[in-house]
């Protein structure tokens, strides 16, 4: 059997520190394992200059991963999970998640201001529009501005003054330890995740069986089960990562519950609903997304579409 793999990453400390995380479930399950690690940046990473709110390629954060992986280049791929296309690669295949870590987003501020207290003098950094739409649908007066950069690099643009708050993702800024900056944290009841916020994503390809094999003991069954319909939903809306699409599922009391939202871009309209099942294995996205189709999502996503083009 292989006694060595190859992960590859993306540089940023966020996501390096997730792929340590991976070594480590992988070396508890496989003690004499090597493990290399090989950094990786992709398009995400080096045209800064672009919004994420736009028709991007998909995959911005993940596709020269993945090149690798389908080269054989390496043996096991990480990312966060919501960076990834909903549409799977033939050839690649999601093997694990891990554990979820905190699935909300948080407001950061340099002066432990919450975002009531914010008007439009103040401005906010976010580059997605789920975020966006659901901070405008709290205060339409808010000052929005797209920022780029991975946290450290956000964070040090808000202490120095270009941004007065930051929306973020809690998973992040407490893998980082940089808690201290939080503000508030938002309640999935009034401000919901994008689809697979929160968990961290190990992907191989199909070909590569003892890799395949290697991560398969590292997944998280109930983490993977919950994003699973969470990105099933986003597909199902026909929108990706970069439209105003949250979705939350989880499972309490022997239940599963998928909560999801559109909303337009200016957050003044919004669909939701929310469906559950004891059947832990049902797919909920399908009954989710025809509550949404009765419900006109479909004139809601072309108005997007038209304004995002």
């Amino acid at each position: 059997m292989k006694n060595k793999v190859i992960i590859g990453s993306r540089t940023s400390k966020l996501a390096l520190y997730q792929t340590h995380l991976v070594k480590k479930e992988l070396k508890k399950n496989f003690p004499n394992l090597i493990i290399e690690i090989k950094e990786v940046k992709t398009k995400g990473d080096i045209l800064l200059d672009k919004p994420l709110d736009r028709n991007l390629d998909k995959g911005f954060f993940v596709k020269e991963i993945q090149h690798l992986l389908l080269e054989n280049k390496i043996d096991i791929a990480v990312h966060s999970l919501k960076d990834m296309p909903v549409e799977q690669i033939d050839k690649l295949r999601l093997s694990a998640v891990l554990k979820r870590g905190n699935p909300q987003d948080v407001f950061l501020s340099n002066h432990k201001k919450r975002i009531q207290d914010f008007t439009k003098n103040d401005i906010i950094g976010t580059t997605s529009l789920r975020r966006k739409a659901q901070i405008l649908s709290l205060n339409e007066n808010l000052n929005i501005i797209d920022v780029r950069g991975n946290v450290g690099t956000r964070i040090n643009k808000m202490i120095d003054g270009n941004f007065d708050g930051l929306v973020m993702a809690a998973a992040g800024i407490e893998r980082l330890n940089l808690e201290q900056y939080i503000t508030e944290y938002f309640e999935l009841n009034s401000f919901l995740n994008a689809p697979g916020q929160g968990a961290i994503a190990v992907e191989t390809n199909i070909d590569n069986l003892e890799a395949t094999a290697f991560v398969s003991k590292i997944n998280h069954e109930q983490t993977m089960i919950c994003t699973t319909n969470e990105r099933n939903f986003m597909k199902k809306m026909g929108g990706g990562c970069n439209y105003p699409i949250g979705a939350y599922s989880y499972i309490k009391d022997n239940t599963l519950f998928l909560d999801g939202i559109v909303l337009s871009l200016d957050g003044k309209k919004s669909i939701r609903h929310k469906v559950s099942s004891k059947n832990l294995r049902k797919d909920l996205s399908i009954e989710l997304s025809q509550k949404f189709k009765k419900d006109h999502v479909i004139e809601l996503l072309k108005k997007i579409d038209d304004e995002i083009k």
